[in-house]
């Protein structure tokens, strides 16, 4: 009997052993996986910055102006005033969509209204 018990403990400190060396390795592996991604989110966060940066210096005002003078006899484009402003009194908005009334409910009789005392 001491003999199975003792077979069965071995069995046992074994498969332990085995479960913690694959979790050891699984675990190795999500911490290598996570400085791959944590490098490649690093790089294209620079690489973002660098289009931003590009971004910001193709559109300087002076360069679309000098773009826009080049390239007027094939887009007829002309350099923006203040005159071409409106204000906010001169946007016309849409009117409040009207509520469907599904179910009316008629009304019968004379509103009553009470003396207002000054």
């Amino acid at each position: 009997m001491k003999g199975l018990f003792y077979v069965l403990a071995t069995l046992a400190v074994m498969g332990l052993a085995f479960w913690a060396y694959h979790g050891n390795y699984q675990t190795q592996a999500a911490l290598k996986e996570s400085r791959r991604l944590k490098g490649e989110i690093g790089d294209l966060r620079q690489a973002l910055a660098t289009l931003e940066a590009e971004w910001a210096y193709l559109n300087r005002p002076e360069r679309l102006a000098q773009l826009a003078e080049i390239n007027f006899d094939r887009l007829s484009l002309l350099p923006m005033t203040p005159e071409q402003f409106g204000g906010i009194e001169q946007v016309t908005f849409p009117a409040p969509p009207m509520l469907q009334v599904s179910q009316p409910i008629e009304i019968r009789g004379r509103l009553q209204t009470a003396a207002v005392k000054p």
